[in-house]
C-alpha cells in the first residue's frame, strides 16, 4: 500500500508539471464533505488532472468512477486504475441488472466520486448528452453533494490519438454544489447539472 500512496503521489506531481492542474473553486470554498465531482470527459488524462487539482485534504477519499472494459484491459492499465488511483471500476454492460453497484456501495462506505455524466469522452469544446446514472446516484444519496466541474483543454494535452501528453496549461472550475430536490425527474435534474456545468464552460471560455 506504501508504494501505492508513492506512485500515486508521483503520478500527481507529473500531472501539475505537465499540465499544470489549477483548481477554481467558483461555487465557494470545498466542504470536504462526500461529494460526487461530474466533470467534462475528453481526454484519459481528465481524473487525474481533477484530483491534482484538489487540496490535499480531498485526495484519499476521492475515487474516480473507471470504465472496466478499458482500464481492466490488461495488467498495467488495472493494476494503476485499480491498486494505485483506487478507481470504482464499471462494467458497461448493458446486460447488467444495475452496472454502477460499485459506484453505490463506494457511495456507502463514504467515499467520494469522480463521475463523468456523458458516459464517454468527447470532441472537446462543448457537453454532450449527459446519461441517467448520475440522477440514479443523486437520488439515492441525497446528502452527497453533486460538484459541477468544468476541466479546460485537457483534450489538447492528451488527445484521443496521442500516446503521451503535450505539455499545455489546464483549468479546473469547480462549481456550487447542487442535490436532488426529492421531486425533480430525470431529464429536470440532468438539465439543471448540464446548465451548471455549461455555466462553467462559458466561464472558461472567457
Amino acid at each position: 500500500m506504501m508504494i501505492e500512496r508513492r506512485l500515486k503521489s508521483l503520478c500527481l506531481s507529473a500531472v501539475r508539471w505537465i499540465a499544470g492542474a489549477h483548481g477554481q473553486w467558483v461555487g465557494g470554498e470545498p466542504s470536504g464533505g462526500q461529494s460526487i465531482y461530474c466533470a467534462n470527459h475528453t481526454s484519459h488524462l481528465d481524473a487525474a488532472l481533477l484530483i491534482a487539482s484538489m487540496p490535499h485534504r480531498l485526495v484519499e477519499n476521492t475515487r474516480p468512477v473507471a470504465a472496466a472494459d478499458y482500464w481492466g484491459a490488461d495488467s498495467f492499465r488495472r493494476y494503476l486504475t485499480e491498486r494505485v488511483f483506487r478507481s470504482v471500476m464499471i462494467e458497461r454492460d448493458n446486460n447488467r441488472l444495475n452496472p454502477l453497484g460499485p459506484a453505490f456501495e463506494a457511495l456507502r462506505q463514504g467515499d467520494s466520486l469522480i463521475f463523468f455524466p456523458e458516459g464517454t469522452r468527447g470532441p472537446g469544446g462543448f457537453l454532450q448528452a449527459l446519461k441517467p446514472g448520475i440522477y440514479c446516484l443523486a437520488r439515492a444519496f441525497r446528502d452527497v453533494a453533486i460538484v459541477p466541474v468544468w476541466i479546460e483543454n485537457s483534450a489538447r494535452v492528451l488527445p484521443k490519438s496521442a500516446k503521451l501528453p503535450i505539455p499545455g496549461p489546464c483549468a479546473l472550475y469547480f462549481g456550487e454544489a447542487l442535490r436532488w430536490d426529492g421531486q425533480e425527474d430525470a431529464a429536470a435534474f440532468l438539465l439543471r447539472l448540464r446548465s451548471a456545468m455549461e455555466a462553467l464552460r462559458h466561464r472558461a471560455d472567457r
